[in-house]
C-alpha cells in the first residue's frame, strides 16, 4: 500500500521554511481508495516569488489549519504505508522536520519515482515531473499545487507499474532495499524501529556476540547499506551473520566518532578488527629538514606521531594543504606539493619567496610556517566543545582538559545557562588516546563548534 504525496512550502530548507500545502493520495496499486488535501497556515508570510509560482496567497493561508492540527491525519493515513513522492527526499525531509518540532519522531519507508522512473525507462530528455509527464501524455491539472502535482504522480506511479511484469519486483527491490543472504533468523522489522538520527549502530549474531561497531548522521540509511552491500566477501559474510541491532544516538557526529572509537577498542568486534578506525585517515605532519627549513606533508595517520590536523581522504588533505600554502605564502615544493629538483612553480609566478632553492633564508621561511603550525595549537588547554544534543533542548559537550580529552556528556542550556562549571561537570569520563586526538582536532579544525575555556 502507497500514499503518493506532494507539498508546497515558503521555501527549499527544511530547517528554515515550512510547509504551506499537503495533498496525499492512498494508491493500492490500482486505485486511490482514500485522500487527505489542506492547505496548512504556515505561521509566516509566503514570499512573492513563490505566490506568483503556487498561486497560494498570504490571505488563502489566514484561515487554513496549522500543521500541528493536521498532523494526527497524516500520521494515520501513512502509517503502515510507503511514501511516494516525485523527489521524494524533499516532500519527506519537510514533512519530518514539521513533526519534528512538534516532538515527534515521523518514520516510513520511502520510494522516490524520480529514480524509478530513471530505471524502468531510462534515456529521457528530463525527469522532472513537469516535462516526464508531458511526454508520456499525462496531464497535470494544477501544476505547483499539491493535489494536481500528487495526483500526476499517482498517473506516474500506475504507468510505472503497468510497463512489464518487471516493474513491481524493481519496485520491492527500491522500496525495501532488496536484502538477500541474510540470516534466517533475522526480523526485518527491526529495520523499522532504526533511527534517522545520528548515532553508533551495533550488529549482533545468533549467540548475541558483538562483531561489529559502525557510526552514521543516519542510522537507518546505513545499516540498510550494509544489509544491501554485495561489493566485497567481507561485507556479504558480515551481513549473513546479523541476527539483531542495537543503536544509541548521539545527536553529534563528533561524540559518534568519539563513541564508536571507544566502543570498538573495548569490545574488539570481529568485522572490525581489519578495518581503517579512524575517520580521518590521513593528516598533515611536520617536520625541520637538514638545511633548517620547517616542512609539511601528507601522511595516513598510522604512527604515533600526532598530525597537525586530519581529513576524510587524501584529497581533502591536499586542497587544505594547497590553501594553506597560498594563505602563508609557503612553498610548494618544502609543502610536498610539488615534485621538482629546482623551483616550485609557485616560485616562476612570484608566489614562492624562493625557499625551494634557497632564496629564502630558513629563519625568515619558519616565521610563516610556525604560523600555520599555531593554527593547530588549542588557544586554551582546558576548553569545552559545545555541539548538537539527541534533542532541540538539549545540547552536547566534550571536556578537553590539560590538553587531553576528559570525555563528553549533555546537558540543557535552560538548566545550565552560561554556567560553565556545571556544563563541565555533565560529561562522562573517557580514555584519552592517539586516536581520540586525531578525531578532535580533525573535527574542530573542519567544522564550526563553539568553545568554552574554563
Amino acid at each position: 500500500m502507497y500514499t503518493v504525496i506532494d507539498i508546497e512550502t515558503t521555501g527549499l530548507s527544511p530547517k528554515k521554511e515550512k510547509i504551506t500545502e499537503i495533498a496525499i493520495y492512498v494508491y493500492d496499486g490500482e486505485k486511490i481508495i482514500d485522500e487527505f488535501i489542506s492547505l496548512v497556515n504556515p505561521e509566516r508570510p509566503v514570499p512573492y516569488f513563490i505566490t506568483r509560482l503556487t498561486g497560494i496567497t498570504n490571505e488563502m493561508l489566514a484561515r487554513a489549519p496549522k500543521f500541528y492540527e493536521i498532523a494526527k491525519k497524516i500520521v494515520e493515513i501513512t502509517e503502515n504505508r510507503i511514501f511516494v513522492a516525485h523527489n521524494v527526499d524533499f516532500d519527506y525531509n519537510f514533512i519530518k522536520e514539521e513533526f519534528a518540532r512538534l516532538g515527534y519522531e515521523f518514520q516510513r519507508k520511502k520510494l522516490c519515482t524520480v529514480k524509478l522512473s530513471k530505471k524502468i525507462i531510462p534515456g529521457r530528455k528530463s525527469y522532472s515531473l513537469g516535462k516526464l509527464t508531458h511526454e508520456l501524455g499525462i496531464v497535470i491539472n494544477g501544476r505547483h499545487r499539491a493535489a494536481g502535482d500528487a495526483y500526476a504522480t499517482v498517473q506516474l506511479f500506475e504507468y510505472l507499474l503497468k510497463i512489464d511484469a518487471q516493474s513491481k519486483p524493481l519496485i520491492e527491490e527500491i522500496s525495501y532495499h532488496s536484502m538477500k543472504g541474510l540470516h534466517p533468523e533475522f526480523d526485518k522489522g527491526i529495520i523499522d524501529k532504526l533511527p534517522e538520527k545520528t548515532g553508533v549502530y551495533y550488529f549482533y549474531d545468533e549467540n548475541s556476540e558483538l562483531i561489529y561497531i559502525g557510526k552514521s548522521i543516519n542510522i537507518h540509511k546505513r545499516v540498510l547499506q550494509h544489509l544491501s552491500n554485495s561489493k566485497t566477501a567481507k561485507a556479504v559474510k558480515m551481513r549473513s551473520r546479523i541476527v539483531d541491532i542495537s543503536f544509541e544516538e548521539t545527536g553529534s557526529e563528533l561524540i559518534a566518532l568519539l563513541l564508536e572509537s571507544d566502543e570498538i577498542k573495548k569490545h574488539k568486534p570481529v568485522f572490525n578488527r581489519a578495518q581503517r578506525r579512524s575517520f580521518f585517515q590521513y593528516g598533515i605532519y611536520t617536520f625541520e629538514d637538514e638545511q633548517g627549513y620547517l616542512r609539511f606533508e601528507i601522511r595516513k595517520n598510522q604512527g604515533k606521531e600526532m598530525p597537525l590536523t586530519s581529513y576524510t581522504s587524501l584529497q581533502s588533505a591536499k586542497s587544505g594543504l594547497s590553501a594553506f600554502c597560498e594563505e602563508y605564502e609557503l612553498c610548494q615544493k618544502l609543502c610536498g606539493l610539488y615534485d621538482t629538483e629546482g623551483a616550485c612553480f609557485h616560485y616562476g609566478i612570484k608566489q614562492c619567496k624562493g625557499a625551494c632553492i634557497g632564496e629564502e633564508l630558513p629563519a625568515d621561511y619558519n616565521k610563516r610556517a610556525k604560523s600555520l603550525i599555531n593554527k593547530f595549537e588549542y588557544e586554551s588547554t582546558n576548553f569545552l566543545i559545545i555541539d548538537k544534543g539527541r534533542t532541540a533542548r538539549e545540547k552536547s559537550v566534550v571536556k578537553i582538559e590539560k590538553g587531553k580529552y576528559c570525555g563528553f556528556g549533555y546537558f540543557e542550556p535552560e538548566i545550565t545557562g552560561d554556567n560553565v562549571q556545571l556544563i563541565a561537570e555533565s560529561t562522562k569520563p573517557y580514555n584519552d588516546n592517539r586516536d581520540v586526538q586525531i578525531i578532535i582536532k580533525g573535527f574542530v579544525s573542519t567544522n564550526r563548534l563553539k568553545l568554552l575555556k574554563f
